[in-house]
């Protein structure tokens, strides 16, 4: 039996993300030499062309882009096990850097990164939180959570969804509507609103009832923010209704200071999703942190 060689699989992978030899030997801070031999010897073995060279360029061939899908799952059970083990041995050490809104931060994250570092502590956490996409390969980002509603354009990126998550209409019991009970959409019109986004144009909520049924709810917010806590807190204090995700409501929907609008409709779901750069080896630490928040965010943002 032929034997494998992962060291040839790591930089067979390193140089398909790295986009070439030259790139990839930078990177990792080894002669081009190295990584031609460990390709060969790859090729070799598997009497296959991996990757198409020429003077000027390389390419991977097809058959090498296959084979890239399943060297890249490989590793990256390698490395979950290496996390895996040393988690169980209490020896998983080192650094992980994430990005996220504000709003995960706030409403998501703040428990289920304080569960992980009691788990690891022997790991150091660097949260960045912003509302702005960022370019993770150029900011060294290690992971970033990002909303959206529309699926993610393709990208170098790796994308493995977290959550859905249902956006729900709120308000304080005590917001006067002039006697008039809100039981459909329309009942909406001329009431105070508060909205996400302060810079949203062409204001309006699409609200879909649960049989399918969908309409449009044109608004005139007293209040835009980027922030969720602020658009919460004025809710709360009886000043208009907010359209937010569900779970960032939970407490005030338990101590009844917020109550739902229009339970049988929502105002659309949105997605979750963990990007992480395509880049080989990542760190024990990194790997433990996506498995945990892959395992346990879905269920913490779950709607009340």
């Amino acid at each position: 039996m032929t034997s494998v060689d992962l060291n040839d699989y790591f930089y067979f992978v390193h140089v398909v993300e790295a986009g070439g030899f030259s790139r990839a030997a930078e990177s990792l801070g080894i002669p081009k030499s190295r990584l031609s031999r460990h390709i060969a010897q790859l090729e070799e073995r598997l009497d296959t062309i991996l990757i198409q060279r020429t003077t000027r360029q390389s390419k991977i061939t097809e058959i090498g882009d296959a084979f890239y899908q399943r060297a890249r799952a490989a590793l990256d059970q390698v490395e979950l096990a290496e996390a895996e083990l040393k988690r169980k041995k209490n020896t998983l050490s080192g650094q992980v850097t994430l990005s996220c809104s504000v709003g995960v931060a706030q409403f998501a994250l703040k428990e289920l990164i304080a569960r992980f570092m009691t788990d690891n502590p022997q790991v150091t956490v660097l949260q960045q939180v912003t509302n702005q996409t960022i370019d993770l390969v150029a900011s060294g980002v290690d992971m970033s959570i990002r909303g959206h509603t529309d699926p993610l354009p393709d990208s170098t990126l790796i994308q493995r969804l977290l959550a859905v998550v249902e956006w729900n209409l709120f308000a304080s019991p005590d917001y006067p509507t002039d006697g008039n009970p809100i039981a459909m959409p329309a009942d909406l019109a001329n009431l105070q609103t508060l909205s996400l986004g302060w810079r949203a144009h062409g204001d309006h909520w699409r609200l879909e009832h649960g049989s399918g049924k969908i309409e449009d709810i044109p608004i005139a917010p007293r209040l835009k923010s980027d922030d969720m806590a602020t658009l919460k807190e004025a809710a709360g204090e009886g000043l208009g209704i907010v359209t937010l995700p569900a779970y960032t409501c939970r407490d005030e929907l338990a101590s009844g200071r917020l109550v739902r609008v229009l339970p049988e409709w929502h105002a659309g779901r949105a997605s979750l999703s963990l990007m992480m750069p395509r880049r080989s080896g990542f760190a024990a630490p990194v790997v433990a942190l996506q498995e945990f928040l892959l395992a346990e965010f879905a269920d913490f943002v779950a709607t009340p």
